[in-house]
């Protein structure tokens, strides 16, 4: 394994200085695995932790999961931990791990493994093993192929992992393309891990990467998809994105994010959409947590981090490819790209096995997100003699751009600002305040009416009373009429609103029929 050469030797930590920030960083758990270490040693069988813990004593972050690695077999595991654990079970005893709980502590161990795969799918022939050497060779990065031996708390680095964390650098403990051979899910981890926690890829790494990027597809959705959300999630998700698609591995998990690569023709006449959809995904983010809104007595609140947010923020532009044309004189259009974007939000993120709610959320947000763009004109407010921004919204228009948000207003307000990309100082400035205005009358109409609650001011049975119609597809179409007319009115009074359903009734054919 050839070591970064941007790391210098003096850099990395002696084993004296790493036991003692063990010792400091493990101090809440360390009692814990030294009894576990103890009990192991006892019975003859090798005890260690390894992994993600592991790595995390040095980047300072908690780690809520407690993975060990040990000689002893999955029936002699379950048997050393019953007597000692508050419960326990055996979920993964193929795979060789039992799991355990004490007090609020949860441990996992599983037997060495040695796995053989056949290449043709992600599951490996199952094999223990005798060596934790032999074991961590088996896993995806050097940074997670460190252990510490229990209970003595010896550090045991045989890849040189701690110098590639050193260097937040990811490289593979075996030649990268056997490696990602192996396991391809191993190459969407390395996305994540560059979200989560500011790592690059090896270069050869990244070479494999982009040789092998067709395997991807034959790993299970659910698991691509328990990726993408983790890196969605982290803190830089601009850097695992953009490791998937400049790998081509976005080609075969979420092909419409390259596609928003659209050649910009010389004479530049749309933005790069593609850098454009990851710099509102920023912005977006920047956005969660408290928003102070000026005009607004409480702050709008998203908290973050937050998927359907994130999901919109990054597709919300890709109807885009299939709508753009350019026009004679010589502009580009992209019309009605946001329900072609929602019909393919749609279908990605089925066919990426996400919860029906999370589809229907982020494909709303995606048709939604152009509405504010008719606020004051084509983007730009308008302004009376005061200077004030003068909108050409009614009341109508903005109960209409509630009540079609309902729960998701709040968001549609975060994605609405992050999706001003523009250099234009005065143009962004001009959006920014016109949005302001729309929220504060917003805000105005919310305190005088219920819009959680809003209904025409006769229902159904009194609907039916006046007309004198069943129940059916004609009185539905009737209590739409009046919603609508609620909507654009405001509250009227029963009998304004039984005015107007009788003058609606009179246009429709089913009046003159009750009347012959």
């Amino acid at each position: 394994m050839v070591v970064p050469s941007s790391l210098p030797p003096e850099s990395r930590p002696s084993d004296g200085e790493f036991q003692r920030r063990a010792a400091r960083n493990l101090a809440p758990v360390l009692p814990l695995l030294q009894e576990l270490g103890g009990m192991f040693a006892a019975a003859g069988h090798e005890l260690a932790l390894v992994g993600g813990p592991v790595r995390d004593l040095f980047l300072g972050r908690s780690s809520h999961d407690l993975d060990l690695t040990t000689s002893a077999r999955p029936d002699q595991i379950e048997a050393l931990l019953k007597p000692w654990a508050d419960a326990t079970w055996d979920i993964g005893r193929d795979f060789g791990t039992i799991g355990a709980r004490k007090g609020d502590a949860i441990v996992e161990v599983t037997t060495y493994r040695a796995d053989a795969y056949d290449r043709q799918t992600r599951k490996p022939v199952v094999s223990f093993g005798d060596s934790l050497t032999e074991d961590l060779v088996r896993r995806d990065f050097t940074v997670n192929a460190m252990a510490l031996r229990l209970p003595g708390v010896e550090f045991v680095d045989p890849y040189d992992g701690l110098a590639a964390l050193a260097a937040r650098m990811l490289v593979t403990p075996s030649a990268p393309e056997v490696s990602f051979g192996d396991d391809p899910l191993r190459m969407m981890r390395a996305a994540r891990f560059a979200a989560q926690l500011g790592f690059t890829v090896d270069p050869q790494a990244q070479a494999a990467m982009t040789e092998l990027a067709g395997s991807i597809e034959m790993i299970s959705a659910e698991r691509v998809h328990d990726e993408l959300v983790k890196l969605l999630l982290a803190p830089d998700p601009r850097a695992g994105l953009t490791l998937l698609v400049d790998t081509g591995i976005a080609d075969h998990v979420l092909p419409e994010l390259p596609a928003l690569r659209l050649e910009v023709d010389e004479h530049h006449r749309h933005k790069d959409v593609y850098q454009h959809s990851l710099t509102v995904l920023e912005q977006a983010m920047a956005l969660e947590g408290d928003r102070v809104v000026p005009g607004l007595a409480e702050p709008e609140l998203v908290p973050g981090p937050d998927l359907v947010l994130r999901l919109a923020a990054l597709l919300h532009d890709i109807g885009k490819p299939a709508t753009r044309r350019f026009e004679s004189g010589g502009g580009v259009s992209f019309h009605h790209h946001e329900m072609v974007g929602a019909k393919l939000v749609r279908k990605r993120l089925r066919a990426l096995r996400f919860d029906k709610e999370t589809i229907k959320q982020v494909s709303r947000l995606t048709e939604l997100h152009l509405r504010f763009h008719g606020y004051g004109g084509p983007g730009v407010p308008s302004r009376d003699a005061s200077g004030e921004v003068d909108s050409q919204w009614t009341d109508s228009a903005v109960r209409r751009y509630i009540t079609d948000a309902g729960p998701l207003l709040s968001r549609l307000h975060l994605l609405t600002r992050s999706d001003c990309t523009t250099r234009n100082r005065r143009k962004a400035a001009a959006l920014a305040a016109a949005y302001d205005s729309l929220e504060v009358r917003i805000a105005a109409l919310r305190e005088q009416e219920e819009f959680d609650a809003i209904r025409p001011e006769l229902n159904g049975n009194q609907i039916a009373e006046t007309l004198g119609i069943p129940p059916g597809p004609v009185l539905g179409r009737a209590y739409k009429h009046l919603l609508a007319f609620r909507l654009d009115q405001g509250p009227v009074g029963e009998a304004a609103a039984r005015e107007e359903l009788l003058r609606w009734w009179a246009g429709q054919p089913e009046a003159d029929a009750s009347s012959s």
